[in-house]
């Protein structure tokens, strides 16, 4: 096919996007049309005479967005991210509308940022940088903790999970992890112990959190069972947001129940990551409050961030476009059925299907 005669729009794009995108069109010269907003029910109009849209983390594919890009005419969604909660595969599937995602763009990218959120918190080196910088050279208040013999708890153990998991064998810690489907063979060779999701919470020093957003996991951390948890516990969380009930976390830091907090993301993120708001205030108040904390350090969903896991999105996000394109299998697509993160052997995208055992064993990303 003439690939000139199909349009795809990219929503919330920033610069680095740009860059990248079109470093990979260049093999394929597709017709790409950047759009700084994100993609939603007020800006959804635009797709239209669109083939395909690309669409990224805060971007809202709900039934209202579904219903109009089927009606605008376009044919596929592709998420430049592994995450999909943010899309109804109800709606898409109704309207005969194929999703894609990038499911392994970089996990070293996120377990090292994981990993540096904990060294950074633990040891205060973002309080001993801003002191420095303003001539006070004094280490009180400053003490972390060895994390030698402490505890680990790790939700989650899909590639960021075990990624992150190997990053800490040289530390001498011990590796509690829950996940609702356990690799056995992980966790000999990676030296960790499965228990169930309560046990993690009542005997980690600190927490981890590397699992996708789902119905039966959100708000997983909150009032009830942060009350579970060692007093000073350490939350690290570079999955979503919605895995910790903010308010509750307010709450724990607060009482000191929660000893420290490294949050690259954020339940109501969508107003502010991703953006420059430097010359507005923050109007979200539990945002806000937690950014006053001393031992709360938030970042804004840069985990992924690197220009091995950027290169990747564009790589795969383009291929499943030009298979789309060209009437080949999807996949990484989504199992529009079922929800699954595999698409299902031998089913194009969107048909009916079932995941097998095995599969379901690996729907961790």
């Amino acid at each position: 096919m003439n690939t000139k005669d199909f349009r795809i729009a990219v929503f919330d794009s920033k610069p680095y996007d740009r860059f990248f995108f079109d470093e990979e069109n260049r093999k394929y010269g597709y017709d790409i049309t950047y759009f700084e907003a994100k993609l939603r029910p007020r800006t959804v109009n635009v797709t239209a005479g669109f083939d395909a849209v690309c669409a990224f983390v805060n971007d809202e594919l709900d039934a209202e967005v579904m219903e109009q890009l089927g009606k605008n005419g376009v044919r596929l969604v592709a998420m430049r991210c592994a995450g999909y909660n943010n899309v109804n595969l109800k709606a898409a599937c109704e309207h005969g509308i194929p999703v894609v995602r990038v499911p392994q763009y970089s996990p070293y990218a996120v377990a090292e940022y994981a990993l540096a959120l904990l060294m950074t918190l633990n040891r205060k080196v973002h309080r001993a940088y801003n002191r420095v910088r303003e001539g006070n050279f004094s280490i009180n208040g400053l003490m972390g903790f060895d994390l030698r013999g402490k505890t680990m708890g790790v939700v989650g153990t899909g590639k960021i999970g075990r990624t992150f998991i190997g990053l800490l064998r040289g530390f001498g810690m011990r590796v509690l992890a829950f996940d609702p489907y356990p690799n056995p063979d992980a966790a000999r060779e990676l030296d960790f112990e499965y228990v169930p999701l309560k046990t993690l919470f009542r005997e980690s020093d600190i927490i981890s959190l590397h699992c996708p957003l789902t119905p039966e996991n959100t708000h997983m951390v909150n009032a009830g069972t942060i009350a579970m948890m060692k007093k000073g516990i350490v939350l690290i969380n570079t999955s979503r947001g919605r895995l910790i009930d903010s308010a509750a976390l307010v709450n724990g830091l607060k009482s000191g129940q929660i000893g420290g907090a490294g949050l690259d993301v954020y339940e109501e993120e969508t107003d502010y990551f991703f953006e420059d708001r430097s010359d507005r205030a923050v109007l979200d108040d539990i945002l806000a409050r937690l950014m006053t904390f001393p031992n709360v350090i938030v970042s804004s969903h840069q985990a992924f961030f690197t220009a091995e896991a950027e290169r990747n999105i564009a790589e795969t996000t383009m291929k499943s476009i030009d298979d789309f394109a060209n009437g080949r299998q999807l996949e990484d697509a989504i199992c529009l059925n079922c929800g699954g993160l595999k698409p299902c052997p031998g089913k194009r995208p969107g048909e009916s299907c079932q995941l097998s055992p095995e599969l379901k064993r690996m729907t961790n990303p």
